[in-house]
């Protein structure tokens, strides 16, 4: 058992609450035990510069820690982004456009913000998974107020993103901080509700990891994404834009 009383392949509790607030038309806080994102959807009926004219939209993100999501206490970014915070926008922003079908958005662009209220590890995965659901709402409410026909949704397939890794000699699944902070191998996976991989952003920490054990991750890592997929078809219900 784990230090929270987990099984290793087993999440955190997950909740999703959608139109967490009411000025964008996508809005979601996710949570993750203890870690807690906000992630909106705001739509814009033009595209950056260098894409007009190419017929295609746009999805990027913005992601960001509150100062006091974690203790002591983060310095707000004001100026610039550091590393770490600019390098996990554009995770999600991969993440998302991978599953996106720009073309049939039109010359639009979707910016998600992804804000982290509390953070207890994972907070780019959780980033990512509620980041999808705020995109389907966003674009529900620019089709009026319920998605169009799945063949005719800018969406191919939905997307999640847990954390794996090595503690103890033992592959887990979903690390909270304390198992984060104490990993021998640390691994993000992001993986479609279809079960194709997106991007797997793997380090060993403090040591190597062999074949058997990337496997190990990896199967752990699709388990987790299946189950999240079912919270996301959980939390959209009728509004699951998707063709089975």
């Amino acid at each position: 058992m784990r230090h929270d009383q987990r099984q290793p392949d087993q999440l955190r509790p997950i909740r999703i609450q959608r139109g967490f607030t009411g000025a964008a038309p996508g809005s979601v806080l996710i949570e993750a035990g203890r870690t807690k994102v906000l992630c909106t959807a705001s739509l814009e009926e033009q595209v950056p510069p260098w894409m007009a004219g190419q017929g295609r939209g746009w999805i990027t993100a913005e992601y960001s820690m509150l100062p006091g999501s974690t203790a002591p206490r983060k310095r707000r970014e004001r100026e610039r982004l550091d590393g770490r915070s600019s390098e996990i926008q554009r995770l999600v922003g991969r993440s998302l456009r991978a599953v996106a079908d720009l073309e049939r958005l039109g010359e639009r662009t979707i910016t998600i913000d992804c804000d982290v209220l509390e953070a207890d590890g994972g907070t780019r995965t959780a980033a990512i998974t509620g980041a999808w659901i705020a995109l389907v709402d966003c674009l529900a409410a620019a089709a009026a107020g319920a998605p169009a026909q799945p063949a005719e949704f800018p969406l191919r397939a939905s997307v999640a993103a847990v954390s794996v890794g090595i503690v103890g000699q033992r592959a887990l699944l979903d690390l909270d901080y304390r198992e984060d902070s104490a990993a021998e191998v640390d691994m993000n996976v992001v993986i479609t509700g279809t079960g194709q991989f997106v991007e797997i952003q793997g380090t060993g920490e403090q040591t190597t990891f062999t074949e058997q054990q990337l496997g190990e991750m990896l199967a752990l890592a699709q388990l987790g994404a299946r189950r999240l997929t079912e919270v996301q078809r959980a939390a959209l219900g009728r509004f699951w834009p998707l063709a089975e």
